[in-house]
């Protein structure tokens, strides 16, 4: 295997969809994989299985989403542990040093030698996968998927659903619209907010390629069973039919 597509291959899994299709989906903590040469630090185990390492029930429901809408989708193969592709390669927690409390002792001690090599066998290439295939395509949104624990630092959240932008409030409404036609509790802006950053990856690409960005929120609880992501995705379906009646 060449190194590009070795670098490729441990940064990125890309669904190919219809170009027509007016939504195309990331998932940037779709995996809690490590790819060689990184391992699991003894220290860390704990962290295995959780939120801290990956978005729970996030990949599945993107796939499942990809193929009700014949959506182009992008989805990391690498925890964010590892890099958080969700964040500015400048920002503070690109590279998680605590978690409830605890040091994660990945991340502890990063050269500028480490940082380096994590932004270009994992970061950069997940970005750079997004780039391509939106210059590609001919969707107006970029949908980011992503999944919520239901109990953060010791305190539940009711929250279900949440809706995450920054400029684009029409859409973001009318995504909660969607969702909560069919029975969902959906909220905006939370349990984060867009407009504090935190749709970092979505807003990046759209802005660049003049489309739309938007993210969607799921409680993890919800996010892993097949019967509620059945719900999401028929709800999500029949608004990318009517974005696509809509363009005519």
């Amino acid at each position: 295997m060449a190194q590009a597509d070795r670098v490729s291959v441990d940064a990125v899994e890309v669904v190919a969809g219809n170009r027509a299709c007016p939504l195309l989906l990331t998932c940037e903590h779709a995996s809690e994989r490590f790819p060689e040469p990184w391992r699991w630090p003894e220290p860390d185990l704990w962290l295995q299985g959780t939120h801290w390492a990956f978005d729970l029930g996030a990949a599945d429901l993107t796939r499942e989403l990809a193929a009700e809408l014949g959506a182009t989708a992008v989805l990391s193969r690498f925890s964010r542990l590892l890099a958080d592709p969700n964040r500015d390669p400048a920002s503070a927690d690109l590279f998680l040093l605590r978690a409830e409390g605890r040091g994660v002792a990945l991340n502890q001690a990063i050269d500028a030698a480490e940082r380096e090599r994590r932004l270009a066998r994992l970061w950069r290439p997940y970005h750079q996968a997004i780039e391509r295939l939106l210059a590609e395509s001919d969707a107006e949104i970029v949908l980011a998927i992503h999944s919520f624990t239901p109990v953060f630092e010791g305190r539940p959240r009711a929250v279900e659903l949440g809706v995450l932008f920054d400029e684009e409030e029409a859409l973001a409404e009318r995504l909660r619209a969607a969702l909560a036609r069919v029975g969902f509790r959906v909220h905006m802006n939370e349990p984060y907010s867009g407009r504090a950053g935190l749709i970092y990856c979505a807003k990046r690409h759209a802005v660049a390629h003049g489309r739309r960005a938007v993210e969607l929120e799921v409680r993890q609880d919800l996010a892993v069973q097949p019967g509620v992501r059945a719900r999401l995705v028929a709800a999500l379906g029949a608004l990318g039919a009517e974005l696509l009646h809509e363009r005519g």
